[in-house]
């Protein structure tokens, strides 16, 4: 049985390890596992992307359920990852499915589970499933029950939550010209529909399954062509979102790449500043560290936890969280939603945008001026698991006396292997959701994280 849950939920290959036979074994699991929560009488929510067959995997996945007695609400459509969370929560389901690979190459596609707060499942949730998977019969025979398989239009719900959660309004009135990069995923159809169509110009948001050749991720690395596209339309910023959108990168208006780092940190200070509002912090291992300086100076609580949302989602639930994020782009805001939202995020930097007046390269530019300059890069390495083992054993013993030539001043190990230089910090580990060594760095000066980066993929 090839079927195992990582950072968030269980991808495989299509037609290798995703097959029918063991998404059938995966949404059996889940559904002895909503028979053990208190609201499995409400049933629960079933959205998919815009993955290959996805649609396909969805009415299976909800056959499956409906089989085991469970009342299921299947998307009528392709629908964002928050889509899902959302209609889960307002509902006060038991829990909701989306068939999803997210930021994964073409050939995968996933199954993440969503717990009744709208968000991802806790860990311990998963660990349950997992239980249970170990229990099942393969050769388990399903029914299913079409009376309990009801259609919904998640995506106009979702819109209707955006309408009350975003100032519309203000941004319409700015005139501001936004691209829209859906990367051919299932944020696509929302962003031109909330505004007028002479305020959007849309990019890859048609429906092609293998997403042009490239990973559907808001990195630099796989935007070239639309950094040409920005320019020739002539528009003010870029919304730029993953194959389940729940993720997002953006352009300044001049084509410049602002992270997720540089995102999180402009949406404390506003949400803090400009706001008011007040609460705990939340980020993951490989977030940068102007959080810590934004808390610091504003004397809020922050958490630092292992990568993955569903650790920053989970505290959500428990503490009084104002914003938690990732560095791959997942931000969430509590009182929106507890789950990252990368058109929501996306929306509220142009609210920003819009009621400060600014252009996105000054609100940065002003994040710089107060915190000093940082640059931040990823680097994904494809090496065989024996190789990548090989790495991460040497990397955590912790001894390495220098990286690139700078003193290596601390030595952490949450989640991976972090050094820390002055200046800087340089962390490897695994990615739990592909067969991929993952190097990650932040330093003051882009030279200085080249460098970096390039000391690191030679340990490789």
């Amino acid at each position: 049985m090839q079927v195992k849950f990582g950072t968030d939920g269980w991808r495989a290959i299509i037609a290798k390890d995703y097959t029918f036979d063991n998404l059938k074994l995966a949404a059996l699991a889940t559904a002895r596992y909503i028979h053990t929560r208190p609201e499995k009488a409400k049933g629960i929510c079933i959205g998919y992307d815009t993955r290959f067959m996805s649609k396909e995997f969805a009415e299976f996945t909800a056959g499956v359920i409906s089989s085991q007695g469970i009342k299921v609400y299947l998307a009528d459509s392709f629908v964002s990852t928050p889509a899902v969370s959302l209609f889960t929560k307002a509902r006060q389901l038991a829990g909701g499915i989306v068939i999803t690979a997210s930021h994964n190459p073409p050939v995968y596609n996933g199954f993440k589970v969503k717990a009744a707060y709208g968000g991802p499942a806790h860990p311990e949730a998963i660990a349950e499933i997992e239980r249970y998977l170990a229990e099942i019969d393969p050769d388990t025979n399903v029914t299913p029950d079409s009376k309990l398989i009801e259609t919904a239009d998640l995506k106009t719900f979702y819109m209707n939550h955006i309408k009350a959660n975003v100032d519309l309004q203000l941004i319409r009135n700015s005139r501001i010209r936004i691209a829209h990069n859906a990367m051919y995923g299932a944020g696509q159809d929302i962003i031109n529909r909330l505004f007028d169509e002479s305020m959007v110009n849309c990019y890859h948001c048609t429906i092609n399954p293998g997403f042009g050749g490239i990973n559907p991720e808001p990195m630099p690395q796989y935007i070239g062509e639309f950094v040409e596209f920005f320019r020739e339309v002539e528009t003010d910023v870029a919304i730029i979102n993953d194959g389940d959108a729940d993720r997002v990168g953006m352009l300044d208006e001049h084509a410049c790449f602002v992270d997720s780092h540089k995102l999180f940190a402009l949406i404390l200070k506003y949400l803090v500043e400009d706001r008011q509002q007040h609460g705990e912090v939340a980020k993951t291992f490989a977030l940068t560290d102007i959080i810590d300086r934004i808390c610091q100076k504003h004397a809020l609580i922050m958490h630092e936890l292992p990568v993955g949302f569903k650790y920053v989602s989970q505290l959500m639930t428990t503490n009084d969280i104002l914003i938690g994020g990732e560095e791959s782009g997942g931000i969430g805001i509590t009182a929106f939603l507890p789950e990252r939202d990368g058109v929501y995020i996306g929306l509220l930097i142009l609210e920003i945008m819009t009621r400060k007046e600014k252009t996105l390269s000054e609100l940065v530019q002003e994040l710089y001026d107060e915190y000093g300059f940082f640059c931040y890069k990823r680097n994904d390495l494809h090496v065989s698991e024996e190789k990548k083992l090989a790495i991460i054993t040497r990397a955590a013993t912790g001894d390495l006396p220098s990286i690139a030539g700078y003193p290596v001043v601390k030595f952490s190990n949450l989640d991976g292997c972090k050094y820390h230089f002055e200046g800087g910090w340089l962390l490897i580990r695994a990615s739990g959701t592909e067969p991929v060594l993952r190097l990650y760095c932040e330093a003051d000066s882009e030279d200085k994280v080249d460098k970096v980066l390039a000391f690191a993929a030679g340990l490789a």
